[in-house]
């Protein structure tokens, strides 16, 4: 009798676990409606630990915190005047692999992956851009040309995020983490990160007017204490189930740089993004 009322609550403790993953599989077909599941910028945090020096950029000594920008390191040339530019072109998005921090772990991603992620995110920002400004695909005068470098691709393991679910009351340990080993809060080891270097050019000249470079953590247990009770319930579900998925934490930081994109150039040209 002791040995059956030792496994009882173990079962039920993973049944529980069993059927929490069970639903969270079940609404991920919700995931991508965002009257539901909100937009899924706040699930990912950006971590300066992490940021990389690929050679892309021109100068990378010069990239400060830009403010508002969600801890994005930024700069630009002072005479920039924004407002002359009323055409945008969004070069060819490259990709460059770091070696892994991981030795045993190859960096290798399957290419139809990698063309899938680079054509969401040009699409995600001909979205955010295209209400101000006109998408060209020629450079000349009045074009800002954005070169953009996806630097550091890393997809989430799935497998680990799943056996982490598993583990009763596991989440506890799993939330706390992040901030725990210096990782952004809410995010664990098995999280996906991208990194991005992004350089903006006069169309006309060539000249290289400004300079950008982040790289987001995706958040397992994502909290956005600032927003309404709605909008925390969707921040946490959208980063729970997006654990699930090995590359939607990079679809999540592709959105939120595009945002952020159109947003400070709607500023510096003084017109609504």
């Amino acid at each position: 009798m002791k040995k059956s009322t030792a496994v009882v609550p173990v079962f039920r403790q993973r049944s529980i676990a069993l059927a929490g993953l069970a639903a969270v599989l079940l609404l991920a077909g919700c995931a991508s409606d965002t009257a539901i599941m909100g937009s899924g910028a706040t699930v990912t945090a950006s971590d300066k630990t992490r940021m990389t020096r690929s050679g892309f950029l021109s100068d990378y000594a010069r990239l400060k915190p830009a403010p508002g920008a969600e801890g994005v390191e930024c700069w630009r040339d002072t005479k920039l005047d924004a407002r002359k530019y009323d055409k945008v072109l969004i070069s060819r998005i490259v990709v460059s692999l770091v070696p892994p921090k991981d030795q045993s772990e190859p960096p290798t991603i399957d290419p139809s992956d990698l063309k899938t992620l680079t054509d969401y995110f040009h699409n995600s920002l001909v979205t955010a851009l295209k209400p101000q400004m006109q998408v060209v695909d020629k450079a000349g005068p009045g074009v800002l040309v954005m070169r953009i470098a996806l630097t550091d691709l890393v997809p989430t393991k799935v497998s680990d995020s799943v056996a982490g679910t598993l583990i009763p009351y596991g989440f506890v340990v799993e939330a706390g983490s992040g901030a725990a080993t210096g990782r952004p809060a809410g995010s664990t080891p098995y999280m996906g990160e991208t990194g991005m270097e992004m350089q903006f050019r006069d169309g006309g000249t060539g000249t290289v007017v400004g300079e950008c470079r982040d790289t987001e953590i995706g958040r397992k247990y994502a909290a956005d204490v600032d927003g309404s009770t709605v909008g925390a319930a969707q921040t946490w579900a959208s980063g729970y189930l997006n654990s699930f998925q090995a590359w939607s934490y990079a679809k999540n930081a592709f959105d939120k740089w595009s945002l952020l994109v159109a947003k400070r150039l709607g500023e510096l040209r003084g017109v609504s993004p």
